[in-house]
């Protein structure tokens, strides 16, 4: 049986090579210089150029949304879709932010057409742990539903 195996089966502590650490503690996996990758307690990773490291837990999407009107198309973390009023959708998640500090980018559009749209994001009072309120409109500030609404929630999760 390898080391590994014996750490899975709660034999030994720690297992280490030249460049990996398991252990049995809180943190899962430990790469060294070669990648400097840390999960579970830090979750870190060196950047591409190796100059600096990015938090990995941070730096993820936390909930993404694709829809039609109130209709979900696609999706990850996102539970469901409350259609409010003509171009107002609430978009609501599955796992709730831990507080309302989170950031909301997206995108709006009709399927072949040219007309100019806008998303505003309702925030503050919109904007809560279970989720967040769209708007989407024409220029001429006219409410409008479209056929494919994206946004993406980078944060933290309670």
């Amino acid at each position: 049986m390898t080391k590994a195996a014996d750490l899975a089966l709660g034999k030994i502590a720690a297992v280490k090579t030249a460049l990996i650490e398991f252990t049995d503690g809180d943190d899962a996996i430990a790469v060294a210089d070669a990648g400097v990758v840390t999960l579970l307690t830090t979750a870190v990773a060196k950047s591409e150029g190796g100059a600096v490291t990015t938090n990995i837990a941070q730096g993820l999407i936390k909930s993404w949304t694709t829809h039609g009107s109130a209709s979900i198309i696609d999706s990850f973390n996102t539970a469901s879709i409350t259609d409010i009023a003509t171009g107002r959708q609430r978009i609501n998640f599955t796992n709730n932010t831990s507080g309302v500090g989170y950031t909301i980018a997206g995108l709006v559009g009709n399927n072949n057409n040219s007309y100019s749209t806008t998303m505003n994001l309702q925030r503050p009072y919109y904007w809560q742990t279970s989720g967040y309120e769209i708007v989407t409109l024409y220029l001429s500030n006219t409410a409008a539903d479209y056929s494919h609404t994206d946004t993406q929630v980078t944060g933290d999760l309670a």
